[in-house]
């Protein structure tokens, strides 16, 4: 059946049905507007259906395998059977209750849901083609939009995702059978979660990264300990050296890499999985027709209020400057609801975490000790190890450690830095601190339940204070 085109209109229509997207048409619809999300694809965008949710899922679960076959030490003596084929059955159905759940809550909150594929028609209208063949047009007219298009992974030239036994992270996500060995080009956040993720599961990975160091942007302090276990997990790094082509060779494929001298180097292999960062996706919405440019990394410039330079259209997550993370999305998409709705809310980034779920965790929040120093600051910086951590020890993971940073004179907390088991759950105490302006005396003062990981963060404050107890004041 053919479905012609029909008008509509709506206070606020929202572009893209991920972790931005969904929330800040609830929020809309909450505050009493009229809101209307369209999604070309799946309720709850990369994060719930092909990234964060399904890569944590394939972590905790290998996890699990790895650590029951390796607690000899704990006199546990176990050689766990893996199914992979019942592993991802029990992933993809994390995922389902998930995204199910998204659809429900929009419906609840009065939020009318519209699939298709979205693009600016004028000022105030879109025009939403409807999935499907046949299946018509329509077009949306709003008060206000917003833009929550999300990313897509980055191409390497010679390297088509739609070439078959080359991945990208979300084909990688998506396999139902192991293959005996992948290369993984890019050793940023995604490449070292799946690439630890095969490992644990007995795959053959090599990990070839441009750079000369895994986790670019992450003090190596922090990467180290993740190279180290990476290393012992049988994850071989090749730096300098950047994907040139592939071809087929036997059985398998070879990958070539070129280094700055443009000598290549083969690897042979099942399977390569891309995986070398994320590009926004701006160029499907004709922007042409609201007279807006994204900047030259493709995204769209906002102010503290997530507005872009037409008044009426916000952008928020993978499309707007920052960091690509979920969390950032959600905050941006309510702020931009709930300026929609004329409530007087703003953006304040001063303590957005960031986690990376390798093994051990890495979680950052706030500034470094270097950013500090930048900003004008006298730093004082406090460390506890988590060797020291008698709930560390217990746990059989005691690689790592928490670091925080505060201004000497105020004693002001404003970044911390983990690495270790629990990082990413850990930071949430010292993202809260930061946000409520909590000094170094007021962590150090909290009373944490003992034995807990989370006394590491009190006892990195009474470092940073000069008189921790459970490690040397140096």
């Amino acid at each position: 059946m053919v479905v012609g085109d029909v008008s509509t209109g709506t206070d606020v229509a929202v572009v893209g049905g991920g972790p931005g997207g969904y929330v800040a048409a609830i929020r809309a619809a909450q505050l009493g507007l009229d809101a209307t999300l369209v999604e070309m694809d799946a309720y709850g965008g990369t994060c719930l259906n092909y990234g964060c949710i399904p890569s944590k899922a394939m972590i905790t679960a290998t996890d699990v395998a790895h650590d029951a076959g390796n607690a000899e030490e704990m006199g546990v003596y176990a050689d766990p059977d893996v199914d992979f084929g019942e592993m991802v059955e029990w992933k993809d159905g994390v995922v389902d209750q998930l995204t199910g759940g998204v659809e429900k809550l929009c419906k609840a909150n009065g939020v009318n849901l519209v699939e298709g594929r979205a693009e600016f028609a004028g000022s105030d209208k879109l025009r939403v083609v409807h999935s499907g063949d046949g299946q018509g047009s329509e077009t949306i007219e709003y008060e206000h939009c917003v833009v929550a298009t999300g990313s897509r992974p980055i191409k390497v030239p010679g390297f088509e995702f739609d070439a078959d036994p080359v991945l990208d992270s979300r084909q990688a996500l998506a396999m139902d059978e192991l293959p005996d060995s992948i290369v993984v080009v890019g050793a940023g956040y995604i490449g070292m979660e799946i690439s630890t993720v095969l490992a644990k599961l007995g795959v053959d990975v090599t990990v070839v990264e441009m750079l000369d160091e895994a986790l670019a942007g992450y003090p190596d302090d922090l990467t180290q300990p993740v190279k180290q276990r990476a290393e012992s997990l049988g994850i071989d790094f090749e730096f300098g050296l950047a994907a040139d082509h592939w071809e087929e060779s036997g059985d398998g494929i070879v990958v070539a890499a070129e280094d700055e001298s443009g000598e290549l180097t083969e690897f042979d292999t099942e399977k390569v999985l891309v995986a070398v960062g994320r590009e926004p996706v701006t160029d499907t919405l004709n922007l042409d027709a609201i007279d807006l440019e994204p900047n030259d990394d493709g995204r769209l410039e906002t102010d503290d209020q997530a507005r872009t330079a037409v008044e009426n259209v916000f952008a928020i997550g993978d499309v707007a400057p920052g960091p690509m993370l979920a969390h950032k999305a959600s905050k941006e998409g309510i702020v931009a609801a709930e300026v929609a709705a004329g409530e007087p809310a703003a953006l304040d980034y001063q303590a957005v975490p960031a986690a990376v779920f390798t093994d051990p965790e890495i979680a950052t929040v706030g500034m470094s000790e270097a950013e500090a120093s930048e900003e004008g600051f006298e730093p004082a910086v406090g460390t506890f190890p988590f060797r020291a951590s008698g709930r560390s020890l217990t746990t059989g993971n005691d690689d790592g450690f928490v670091r925080v940073v505060a201004d000497e004179d105020s004693g002001f907390l404003l970044g911390a830095q983990i690495v270790g088991p629990e990082a990413s759950e850990l930071v949430a105490e010292l993202g809260l601190a930061i946000e409520m302006g909590a000094t170094l005396e007021d962590v150090a003062s909290t009373i944490h339940t003992h034995p807990t990981l989370s006394e590491a963060t009190m006892e990195a404050a009474e470092h940073a204070l000069g008189h921790a107890i459970h490690t040397l004041n140096r």
